[in-house]
């Protein structure tokens, strides 16, 4: 046996992080790995929402960032949700394309 060195991969993931802070208090860091082998847009979307470099959203005319933004649902000991940073309750945001952009696929 032997290792097929054109199937290794040399690809390093970037990565990008959420500071948390509650009252001014932080909390902590969150860092993501971004598998843009796998879905290059949904992380390219979510690096540049991270970092804030896209300036107004296209359709929303909100700052197309994270900071600031609240966890709008938090359930105990699984997860919490949060990135709507034009209405605050899961029901809006926009993505750095400009509205929507097209799902995947990875089935």
């Amino acid at each position: 046996m032997g290792v097929d060195t054109e199937l290794v991969k040399t690809h390093v993931r970037p990565r990008c992080f959420m500071d948390v802070a509650v009252d001014n208090i932080l909390l902590g860091r969150i860092v993501f790995e971004l598998f843009d082998d796998f879905c290059p847009l949904t992380c390219e979307n979510f690096r540049a929402l991270c970092t804030g470099e896209k300036g107004l959203g296209k359709t929303t005319g909100k700052p197309l960032h994270f900071q600031g933004v609240i966890f709008h649902r938090v359930v105990k000991s699984f997860m919490v949700q949060c990135g709507d940073f034009s209405t605050g309750n899961g029901t809006g945001g926009e993505s750095i394309f400009g509205g929507t952009f097209p799902g995947i696929n990875l089935t």
